[in-house]
């Protein structure tokens, strides 16, 4: 996956967790709790209830981590065989 999509879904994620901690609260509002409260009940309940609701994003941008951090990884091998003097070969 390239970087825009890993930006793009990760901006997503991290909205949709925002929007259902959201909704918690405010179903919370509606029904007479206090909204510190709702917001504090809907940060607790979010937690679960996003890995559920949001599981196919988090898949893709757990993907798209891991290809990064794969790209990393290789190019920091490549930097370090350079800096021992080795031929590196692509």
């Amino acid at each position: 996956m390239s970087e825009p999509h890993l930006a793009r879904d990760l901006t997503l994620y991290v909205v949709a967790r925002f929007a259902l901690v959201a909704v918690v609260a405010a179903g919370l509002t509606l029904a007479g709790v206090p909204l510190l409260v709702a917001v504090m009940v809907g940060l607790v309940v979010g937690l679960p209830l996003g890995m559920l609701v949001l599981r196919g994003l988090n898949a893709r941008v757990t993907a798209a981590l891991a290809a990064r951090n794969k790209d990393r990884a290789r190019e920091r091998a490549k930097l370090r065989a350079q800096l021992r003097g080795e031929e590196v070969t692509e």
